[in-house]
């Protein structure tokens, strides 16, 4: 891997991450693109390589939700009451992924770790959002300022969040370990349906994000070390510096948006990516695995995984 391959991977995943329109997706037609699955051995590093740089667009959020991440830290303390809530939540939205995670690893990637499955789920995802419209538009118009809009809906707080609500945003999450779903979709989905604002959903689904992408980066870190150093220092530094400034930016950018418009337009790109990705593949561009036919692609390459 060359830095130039470490940044453009460091950018596609950086911008895709906290966006409803599956890292996966791009990162498979990136890395191919670049000719970084050829090589069996070079390509297993690279979907490490993939899940490792996750860390930079931990270190973006960090960064923007730094108050939330200190109230919660305080909270832990037992100084913050709305902080310790808020840490709370997140770890019940958390579980439901860290527990049928490991029960159901072994089937997801031997049963849709392929690229039928990948594609289906970018299309199904993108006709999700747009079929979201009308409701959004109904539910959601002028109610940034709001607390009740017509028809008697009432939104809630983060801070205000239940535990239940935030368990239906964790199984939602669950969704997200078929590949290609995007985790971002599901639970800023989730965090509209239980009550939250569009823009308040996005940034729930932003720290939730936390512990699900940070525990993918190290137990990938510490079940493809090797594989990881083998690619050098220099590539590591520099995708996740790229993911980090480009991840945070996109963020920015996504919260503003989702202030004004709906998720419409990520569905219509979903479809168009599934159709970009099912050309590629059936036209021989795009490979999903080293000398692989597509339906015996290996697990690995689909390098977000669930946290995607």
């Amino acid at each position: 891997m060359t830095p130039l391959d470490a940044i453009i991977l460091g950018l596609v995943e950086g911008i895709t991450e906290y966006l409803p329109v599956s890292s996966t997706g791009h990162l498979i037609i990136t890395s191919s693109l670049l000719g970084l699955d050829r090589d069996a051995a070079t390509k297993s590093a690279v979907d490490a390589f993939n899940i490792v740089i996750q860390g930079g667009a931990i270190l973006a959020v960090i960064g923007l939700y730094r108050s939330r991440v200190r109230s919660m830290i305080m909270g832990l303390l037992g100084r913050d009451v709305i902080g310790r809530r808020l840490f709370l939540n997140l770890v019940v939205a958390f579980l439901p992924a860290a527990v049928f995670g490991v029960l159901l690893d072994d089937l997801i990637e031997a049963f849709l770790f392929k690229p039928w499955p990948v594609i289906i789920a970018l299309a199904l995802g993108g006709i999700l959002l747009i079929g979201m419209k009308g409701w959004q538009d109904r539910v959601f118009a002028s109610a940034e300022n709001e607390t009740e809009v017509k028809g008697g809906r009432r939104f809630t707080e983060i801070e205000d969040l239940t535990w239940r609500q935030a368990l239906v945003v964790g199984l939602l999450q669950c969704v997200a370990m078929i590949p290609g779903t995007s985790r971002s979709m599901m639970t800023i989905v989730g965090g509209m349906f239980v009550g939250l604002r569009p823009k308040q959903a996005a940034e729930f689904s932003f720290l939730l994000g936390l512990p699900t992408l940070g525990g993918a980066c190290v137990y990938k870190s510490l079940k493809s070390g090797e594989e990881i150093a083998s690619l050098g220092t220099l590539p590591i530094v520099l995708g996740i510096a790229v993911a980090t400034v480009s991840a945070a930016f996109a963020v920015k950018w996504l919260v503003g948006y989702l202030a004004k418009h709906g998720l419409a337009m990520f569905g219509w790109y979903r479809i168009a990516l599934a159709a970009v990705l099912a050309g590629l593949w059936l036209g021989g561009i795009v490979q999903f695995g080293p000398d692989q036919p597509a339906d015996e692609v290996s697990p690995v390459a689909f390098a977000s995984g669930p946290a995607d």
